[in-house]
């Protein structure tokens, strides 16, 4: 039998994503009360400008202030998609402490504060949802905190930023460069006007460090994850990667280590060979491949932004939430039982291509390839190109620590003949 008194929802923020969730909640309610088993209504929209026009939210809910509307203490579920560390982080806390669980979208707060969270809701009982925080309407933190509960988990990697994955697949289809693809990615409205989270890996990073944290039982901070973005990328590595059968992918990889005894967290470029699955995700898409013991290897894929996909994840996140409340249950929250040490990057062991400008004259080769040795990092292939003196130089490398590789490059740059490292980029996927 269906519960005739409503679970009220206080929603916080009414942009893009704010207003899908309320268009949804009001054109799907019926659908909603019945998998819910209950109906659910919109008790109030804290918003910062009350006097724009919402269509088909009644104005009356809308109020700008957002404490007294968590503090109200008739609240069930509070829905956070405003975003940033405060006022979130205290409206989230708050909502707890006066009886209401939380759903949230915030992956900055999440990577920074998730545990103090996580804690203020099993303190008072609640629970705290934010499948929207990660890849928008993909389905994937659900599937690793309870599909893959029994399973352990190696390795997650993936696109994870829609506007980084656009201007990549641009710059590698048309062979245009980077700042031409960012214009077009501008202009089409997949980039911000200021796309610096986006293209200097701080979107992704907070990701990373959540899906860590989920994967491996274990906190992980933002700090936690080693970032470095993507705006250096040319046309030229482009033409390279395609050399060896590649393609590059702004990557957000978690994986634990082969003793199992320490996790990295980690976002950059990489090569990845054509063949791997995440070399064919175009556009503004965002996929995740997951590899543990049992299950093996999972893709998961899908648009990862913009406000219906992301109000998909939320009212995903509502639905389950709203039946804890109603059987009296909450659903899992954090699990840091592993306590794994995160390693630094240096430790980092992976494939590396190294572009080298070198002198074009006999005993070039002979001098880089005895850096790489001293520095105990093994060469896979080298090419050689050379005209009037001056020569490109490119080496591929057997798996070596990161700690190695900046080691060999810093002699590198020493050598005369050696005018410069015209590039360097991880290959991964292999």
């Amino acid at each position: 039998m269906m519960r005739t008194r409503p679970l009220k929802v206080a929603l916080l923020g009414c942009g893009v994503v704010g207003s899908e969730v309320a268009r949804i909640m009001t054109t799907h309610a019926d659908d909603l009360a019945a998998r819910i088993g209950a109906p659910v209504e919109l008790a109030g929209v804290a918003v910062r400008r009350p006097s724009r026009v919402r269509e088909g939210i009644d104005p009356a809910l809308v109020t700008t202030d957002a404490t007294a509307l968590v503090k109200r203490g008739d609240i069930d579920v509070v829905v956070e998609v405003i975003g940033g560390i405060e006022p979130a982080r205290t409206l989230i806390t708050s909502a707890f402490e006066h009886g209401a669980s939380v759903v949230s979208a915030n992956k900055a707060l999440l990577a920074q504060d998730g545990a103090a969270l996580h804690a203020a809701a099993g303190e008072h009982g609640r629970d705290l949802y934010y499948e929207a925080a990660v890849a928008g309407a993909i389905p994937l933190i659900r599937p690793l905190r309870e599909s893959l509960a029994g399973d352990k988990i190696n390795r997650v990697m993936g696109i994870v930023n829609g506007t980084t994955n656009f201007i990549l697949d641009k710059m590698d289809s048309t062979g245009a460069g980077y700042q031409e693809a960012l214009d077009e990615a501008t202009a089409l409205g997949y980039a911000e006007a200021d796309p610096t989270a986006d293209v200097e890996g701080f979107d992704a990073a907070a990701k990373a460090a959540i899906l860590a944290g989920i994967a491996f039982h274990t906190r992980v901070r933002l700090d936690d994850v080693y970032r470095e973005g993507m705006t250096e990328v040319t046309a030229a590595d482009f033409a390279s990667a395609k050399e060896m059968g590649c393609t590059i992918k702004l990557l957000a990889i978690c994986e634990r280590a082969a003793d199992g005894g320490s996790v990295t967290a980690r976002v950059h470029p990489a090569m990845i060979p054509l063949s791997h699955p995440l070399a064919s995700v175009r556009g503004a898409y965002n996929a995740v491949f997951v590899e543990s013991d049992a299950a093996g290897q999972l893709m998961f894929y899908g648009p990862g932004a913009g406000g219906a996909p992301t109000a998909s994840a939320v009212l995903g996140d509502l639905v389950a939430v709203c039946r804890n409340r109603l059987s009296g249950a909450t659903g899992p929250g954090e699990s840091a039982y592993a306590a794994l040490p995160v390693s630094p990057m240096g430790d980092v062991v992976t494939r590396y291509h190294i572009s080298l400008d070198v002198a074009d004259k006999p005993g070039v080769l002979a001098q880089v390839a005895t850096v790489f040795a001293e520095h105990g990092v093994s060469i896979d292939t080298v090419r050689q190109q050379g005209k009037d003196g001056e020569a490109s130089l490119v080496v591929v490398t057997h798996r070596a620590s990161d700690a190695s590789l900046t080691g060999t490059v810093e002699a590198l740059r020493k050598l005369d003949t050696v005018r410069g490292v015209a590039s360097i980029m991880r290959v991964e996927g292999e």
